[in-house]
């Protein structure tokens, strides 16, 4: 017989979805760390705490999955327990509650000091910024704010986040000066929405002033700005971007659509002069600058004129990285009420369409970098390839530079000057100028 009092717990946490509940993974095993638990990430371990998404059916589906195979693994008596938090439990626990039972306890995007007593450990207060990081040592996510204030049609964050809520600056220093000591070299700013940020703190748009606080740490290279929201963007950002090396010309601002009979149904609070104005704006301020942007395809009402429009809309403005979704139907959101009247064959259609025409684009505009140099930061080795990433790169979705492995020694995590040799649709081939 398993007598269980004998054994130390490993707590194993999965991280679902996206780099906000990456960042809150890495709380939690920070938390649990200080509490003497031995904890993991994604390995062997006894206690499972699942962090799942909520976002869209895929992202649903992956959770749900998720927790039935580790609950597999309980019945097979691999696992001891099955914690589950994040996203989809904020969302949905009383229906989780019933349709998932044999689940130990579910716990919401706000209740990690209940989720850290039911594995036995305290909420330390005072563990400012201490997280243990599950990214590659060079790089980390520094989440800046929490929740959503916006109103738009389709999105469930408000739902699973909550309102907008800052972290004050000097908090945010504290964590990147120990994350600069524990030799993170990247900052990746995160939020539901960083335009938004300072407002419920400082009464105003402050941005600007977390940069100029954050470029002062020692040890930091490079800061990335990743979810801007496009109204109401505050323009002396581009003044810091322009003026301090630190801050990477890169701005990752989710556009969503351009038809204005869509924007107006989204409910984004612009259109499409507007947007193509800011997008020229930003290009005028910071020349070199590369911006990322999202679209969504097959929104309710969307026709074929709407979807020509966004098609050409895409092949003016030549972003320089851009991803495409199909709409997905929200219970509690908006847009709900609207019928889902576009069907699923012709959104994933449209959505094949848009990053055909931006594999061409991208293709084209990565031609332009063959002769050039670049400072690369390399990620990790892979095959017969270091592979590294220019400033205007964001880990995991953008364009990556790969280096031949067998003609020369690179370290993982440091810079290094390259020459552009070759370009595909999205990969750079270069080589290192010693």
């Amino acid at each position: 017989m398993r007598t269980k009092s004998l054994k130390k717990n490993k707590i194993n946490v999965v991280t679902l979805g996206c780099s906000k509940n990456v960042y809150d993974s890495e709380v939690l095993m920070g938390q649990l760390k200080a509490n003497d638990k031995e904890v993991v990430h994604e390995e062997e371990g006894n206690v499972v705490v699942i962090n799942t998404c909520g976002f869209i059916n895929n992202a649903k589906e992956e959770s749900v999955n998720t927790i039935l195979e580790y609950l597999q693994k309980k019945e097979d008596g691999d696992v001891d327990k099955v914690f589950v938090t994040g996203c989809l439990s904020e969302r949905y626990k009383p229906d989780l509650e019933k349709e998932i039972p044999d689940v130990d306890q579910y716990f919401g995007t706000t209740e990690l000091p209940g989720l850290l007593k039911a594995l036995g450990a305290d909420y330390k207060h005072e563990l400012i910024g201490e997280r243990l990081t599950t990214t590659p040592k060079n790089y980390a996510y520094l989440k800046i704010a929490e929740g959503c204030d916006r109103p738009c049609s389709f999105c469930a964050i408000p739902i699973m986040r909550g309102k907008h809520k800052s972290t004050p600056i000097q908090d945010l220093v504290v964590e990147a000066e120990k994350l600069a000591a524990n030799g993170v070299k990247e900052l990746i700013l995160i939020a539901q929405d960083l335009t938004y940020y300072g407002l419920d703190l400082y009464k105003k748009r402050n941005l600007a002033e977390l940069l100029e606080a954050l470029v002062k740490v020692d040890g930091i290279d490079w800061i990335r700005l990743h979810y801007a929201f496009p109204t109401g963007f505050p323009m002396d950002v581009l003044d810091i971007m322009n003026r301090e090396p630190k801050v990477c010309n890169y701005l990752d601002i989710p556009l969503q659509h351009i038809s204005d009979d869509l924007l107006k149904s989204m409910r984004r609070g612009t259109t499409k002069e507007k947007t193509t104005k800011l997008i020229e704006k930003f290009r005028a301020k910071v020349p070199n600058m590369t911006i990322r942007t999202t679209l969504i395809v097959g929104y309710p009402g969307e026709t074929e004129a709407h979807f020509q429009e966004l098609k050409q809309w895409v092949k003016d403005m030549r972003f320089e990285r851009l991803g495409c979704f199909t709409y997905s139907h929200e219970e509690n959101t908006h847009a709900y009420t609207l019928e889902d009247d576009v069907p699923d064959d012709v959104k994933q259609d449209r959505a094949n369409q848009i990053m055909e025409i931006q594999s061409q684009i991208s293709w084209e505009l990565n031609q332009e970098k063959i002769g050039q140099e670049f400072k690369v930061v390399i990620d990790r080795k892979e095959g017969n390839y270091f592979v590294g990433r220019t400033e205007f790169d964001s880990p995991d979705v953008d364009n990556e530079v790969l280096i031949n492995a067998t003609e020369t020694y690179l370290k993982t995590g440091d810079f290094y000057n390259v020459k552009v040799t070759e370009a595909a649709d999205f990969d750079l081939y270069a080589e290192v100028i010693l």
